[in-house]
């Protein structure tokens, strides 16, 4: 879906203006009662998608730019106040992977894909979890690299990555390109790439799809006969480029480096100011 905000402050403070009062009556809730909120009095946890995928699925719709979930979700994060989802931090595979901290850097990174507060929350409550989260994923997986973009079209500086310390890597980022299907929603070039849709042109195409082509949203080429993993895969560019296509402006990026350890953290830091370039914060929105 294309976007027109015109605004002078993101869009993020714009949609917690307009949801305020609904919020507020949805949580049974008032001002009085919100006034005095702080970090400390809600509950920071990772979630199992399959418990929390639609009650996720539907905060994101109401509270994020983007307003849909994004395509690999491997992680979520929630802030509950009460029981009553306040925040939601979600963790992706990346649309590419880099080498900022080598040749291996495909096997510790992620991406931080979707993130959003409800209305009434305090305002450190998203750089709260997204820290939550990435202490939490160190802990207890193989990732130490978290990437994050914030949206020019939503007149995103990053404010929140800043205030967690992210390093700056500069507004070269992300899709330049963005396709209109079907229903009217905008995409990027990653959308084509998704289980879905290799397997409704493969379906309309006339192949039979198998279950061992795919374990869970990952598709398995390697387990096709190797012309019927070209044809899928040339399917899947011709549908792309059947679709209308649009030029969008390029986002701000961030990255976030943390070891188990000091000694890890300082190791992996010390190589990744080696091989990257870090940039000053930028301040004026629009930039």
């Amino acid at each position: 879906m294309v976007k027109d905000y015109n605004e002078t402050h993101c869009w993020q403070y714009d949609i917690r203006q307009k949801n305020i009062e609904e919020d507020l009556s949805l949580s049974g809730l008032n001002n009085e009662d919100v006034e005095t909120l702080r970090v400390g009095d809600f509950t920071l946890q990772y979630e199992e998608k399959n418990v929390c995928f639609n009650e996720v699925k539907q905060f994101i719709e109401r509270h994020e730019w983007l307003g849909r979930m994004s395509l690999y979700p491997t992680h979520i994060f929630t802030a509950r106040y009460k029981g009553i989802l306040a925040g939601v931090v979600i963790m992706d595979m990346p649309s590419a992977f880099s080498k900022m901290l080598g040749d291996d850097t495909r096997k510790i990174e992620r991406l931080i894909s979707r993130g959003a507060c409800i209305s009434w929350s305090p305002k450190n409550l998203a750089s709260a979890l997204i820290m939550f989260g990435i202490k939490w994923m160190v802990k207890n997986t193989r990732f130490r690299l978290f990437v994050a973009y914030s949206d020019t079209e939503a007149n995103e500086l990053g404010t929140i990555y800043q205030a967690c310390n992210f390093y700056y890597m500069g507004k070269k980022s992300g899709a330049k390109k963005q396709y209109k299907i079907e229903s009217g929603r905008w995409v990027s070039d990653r959308y084509f790439r998704a289980r879905s849709v290799y397997k409704k042109v493969a379906k309309n195409d006339g192949i039979i799809w198998k279950d061992e082509w795919q374990i869970g949203d990952k598709v398995i080429f390697d387990n096709m006969p190797e012309e019927i993993a070209l044809r899928i895969k040339q399917l899947s560019k011709e549908y792309m480029r059947s679709c209308e296509e649009r030029d969008i402006a390029q986002k701000h990026k961030y990255a976030y480096v943390l070891g188990i350890d000091k000694k890890e953290t300082k190791q992996l830091r010390k190589l990744f100011l080696s091989r990257n370039k870090i940039l000053e914060y930028p301040k004026e929105r629009g930039n």
